[in-house]
């Protein structure tokens, strides 16, 4: 007929089930006049289309029964526990004080007084209060005249200070002291800068770590301190909270895809590990969580029951997370930008390159965390310095031994966090593609967006 002979002749369907041919383009079959072949290959290519169908269908409804199911059960059970975030009703100390805002009106008086030694200066302010039971009353507060001040601080009319009101239950009369000055304002324009800064440099990423940021602080407010007040299991709650506090911004700042998949499985199972690590180290150091005057202050709130112990677990985990989160998401951008960069690299060449990235991250990220909890102890070092205090003898100190096993066990996990979230993030950057029909699902390797350290 003039058509030239395709590669294989398949004259009749028994040669065409037997014979291995390469897939023909069913167009130049049928042009070709090789329309029994044309059509038995279009029937199989549909065929095989409906059986992918009715997988994708299958792997959907399943996906979409489980959520469904996860959101039932959410409403019924765990809609009513989240919700339970009332305070308890504060208890007074027996005089009805309250801590309360003021504005400076007028500078009464003001001079030098000698205190234990120390010449310094005080004032008598007249101010009057701003909120409260007692909001507009007037009067007078002594400055300086009862305690130590910090170098500089004066007062001028107009300012606003914060003043303890108390009254006696037995008459009419209100004692008005200052309690400290009102730093509202400054710290307001500090964040303002702060956002302002991330936005410029972040972009929309920024905008979506700060909803993230913003997620953060109502989880650990209206969640995680309510019932720990509660007098739920500190541990159990900061788990939980830190969990919700993963998933939401980690995805809600970088996307549905396989590298924030990645960096959830990470975080999470290296999360479990430092808190078992907290939980032996605490134990064998025989700490009780009393280190702080806080801790103490709060076991001797009446109505109010809290496990000191289990409070100091929570917070050496929730203090983990916020760490572990930098450095996995990092070291999971790492690894897929490797394998996007050179798909050519085996898991071992893109372990090896990814994990070396990960050893300078960490070196870096444990001297900060060492500075960051050195700089909250540093008034204590400079006390036990100026006592002539034996340093060997300081690490038995409740308050600081917190603080070392805080610090010890936040940089195990980090140490862990390296090698276990690159092995993580080489599996899912080289072979995601083998999971079949639930790859899809899964979202694309990455955001499109280079994580920013």
């Amino acid at each position: 007929m003039g058509n030239s002979p395709l590669r294989y002749e398949l004259p009749t369907y028994p040669q065409l089930l037997l014979r291995p041919c390469p897939k023909p383009d069913i167009s130049t079959l049928l042009k070709r006049g090789h329309f029994y072949l044309g059509l038995t290959v279009l029937a199989q290519s549909k065929i095989k289309h409906r059986v992918h169908m009715k997988k994708n269908l299958t792997v959907f409804f399943t996906l979409a029964g489980a959520i469904t199911l996860a959101i039932i059960a959410f409403i019924i059970w765990g809609l009513p526990y989240f919700l339970n975030t009332s305070l308890p009703v504060p208890t007074n100390n027996g005089f009805g004080s309250e801590t309360v805002p003021a504005q400076i009106l007028q500078i009464i008086d003001q001079g030098t007084i000698n205190l234990g030694g120390t010449m310094q200066p005080y004032q008598d302010l007249n101010v009057m209060i701003l909120s409260g039971q007692n909001k507009g009353l007037v009067a007078n507060v002594s400055y300086g005249k009862d305690r130590i001040l910090p170098e500089g601080l004066l007062f001028h009319p107009g300012d606003q200070i914060m003043v303890e009101v108390s009254s006696s239950p037995n008459s009419d009369n209100v004692v008005v002291n200052y309690a400290d000055a009102v730093r509202t304002r400054p710290i307001l324009i500090l964040l303002a800068v702060f956002i302002l800064a991330l936005i410029i440099v972040a972009r929309w990423k920024g905008v979506r770590s700060l909803l993230a940021l913003a997620f953060s602080f109502v989880i650990v407010i209206a969640y995680i301190i309510p019932h720990i007040i509660h007098g739920e299991d500190p541990v159990r709650v900061s788990i939980i909270g830190s969990l919700i506090i993963l998933v939401v911004t980690l995805y809600l700042t970088y996307g549905w895809n396989v590298k924030t998949h990645s960096a959830v499985i990470g975080i999470v199972l290296v999360l479990l590990l430092t808190g078992l690590l907290a939980w032996a180290f605490v134990k064998i150091a025989l700490l009780t969580g009393g280190g702080s005057e806080e801790a103490l202050y709060l076991v001797q709130v009446p109505g109010i029951k809290i496990d000191l112990h289990g409070l100091l677990l929570g917070g050496i985990i929730i203090g983990a997370l916020g760490v572990l989160d930098d450095l996995i998401i990092t070291q999971a951008s790492a690894v897929f930008e490797l394998h996007e960069a050179n798909a050519d690299l085996g898991f071992r060449q893109l372990y090896q390159r990814a994990y070396r990235i990960g050893q300078d991250h960490v070196a870096s990220t444990v001297n900060t965390l060492v500075m960051a909890y050195t700089g909250v102890a540093l008034p204590l070092l400079l006390l036990f310095a100026v006592e002539r205090g034996n340093y060997t003898e300081l690490i038995s100190v409740a308050s600081v031994a917190e603080e070392i096993v805080r610090t010890l066990v936040g940089s195990l996990g980090l140490v862990a966090a390296v090698p276990l979230s690159t092995l993580i993030a080489s599996l899912l950057a080289l072979y995601s593609k083998r999971l079949g029909v639930i790859r899809p699902y899964l979202g694309p390797e990455t955001g499109g967006d280079v994580h920013l350290h």
